[in-house]
């Protein structure tokens, strides 16, 4: 069985949903706490395409730190690369929990989106 890499943070109460979901269908988990490494550019780079380019998905919009450097007024004049220097330097701004899969990627927890991605399963 493929073991699906799950960026997270152990307090976070969405990520412990994600984690009981992935536990309880039975998938194999390598947690890698966010808070300690960001993903990587490429990954960061994957899950964009992934939301169509979509660079508000992919941050933490209702994190503190996200608030504190005032990325709401700055995101839209980024381009795709100062945002994703910023990501991968920094989990606390990327949306939790994150996971890549070979041909999608997973942002949030949505348990209808990870049954119908991961399962197979309509809601």
């Amino acid at each position: 069985m493929k073991v699906i890499k799950i960026y997270e943070y152990p307090n976070c109460t969405t990520c412990k949903k994600a984690l009981k979901f992935l536990v309880q269908n039975r998938f194999a988990v390598e947690k890698v706490d966010i808070f300690q490494k960001a993903p990587t550019k490429a990954e960061l780079k994957q899950m964009l395409k992934y939301l169509d380019g979509n660079l508000r998905r992919i941050f933490n919009t209702t994190g503190t730190l996200y608030q504190e450097m005032k990325l709401s007024e700055k995101l839209p004049k980024m381009t795709e690369e100062q945002a994703i220097e910023i990501l991968s330097k920094n989990g606390r701004l990327v949306k939790r929990p994150f996971v890549l899969l070979e041909n999608t990627g997973l942002v949030g927890f949505h348990e209808s989106q990870w049954k119908k991605t991961l399962l197979g399963e309509e809601s």
